[in-house]
Order: C-alpha cells, then sequence, then structure tokens
C-alpha cells in the first residue's frame, strides 16, 4: 500500500494530500531510511516515523486498512513503538 494512503486510512493525516506533501518534504522515516516519495510502498511490519502535531510519532503498522473507517478501527492497525515531544 501507498504511504500517503496508509496515512489517510490511519487517520494520521487529514488527507491524501497532506499525506503526499509530507512524504515529498522528506519528513517521513520507514524503517529508519527518509523517504520522499509519496507512492512509496509500505507492508505489515514496518516502522514509520513522522511528525505530527508538536510530537514525533514512531509506530508499527500491524496490519493494512482495506478503507478509512473510525478511529477506533484505523487505531487497531498499528501500534505506538514512541511519542515524544517535538524539538523547538
Amino acid at each position: 500500500m501507498r504511504i500517503d494512503k496508509l496515512l489517510w486510512f490511519l487517520r494520521l493525516a487529514r488527507s491524501r494530500t497532506v499525506a503526499q506533501e509530507m512524504a515529498h518534504q522528506g519528513h517521513i522515516r520507514l524503517n529508519g531510511k527518509r523517504i520522499d516519495k509519496a507512492r512509496q510502498r509500505v507492508a505489515e511490519g514496518d516502522v514509520l516515523t513522522l511528525p505530527l502535531a508538536h510530537r514525533v510519532l514512531v509506530i508499527e503498522v500491524l496490519n493494512l486498512p482495506n478503507r478509512r473507517g473510525p478511529a477506533p478501527e484505523a487505531q487497531s492497525c498499528y501500534r505506538m513503538l514512541d511519542e515524544t515531544p517535538a524539538s523547538p
């Protein structure tokens, strides 16, 4: 699954466009490597690091969702590994 679509499905981005911009600006890391393309493929077990609202999230993808469902459904698709405040 494309990373922009995954972030939108997981409700970590308000829209696919926002997710694409995050990827193009190089703000997302996939398994520790910086990515700059929204078409980057993500699989189950991958670890994502991304900045969101004054914090940095590190999540592990547990399964790939089929749709953008309600928040509880989206949250069941990933596991939070770390959440740290962003440095000023």
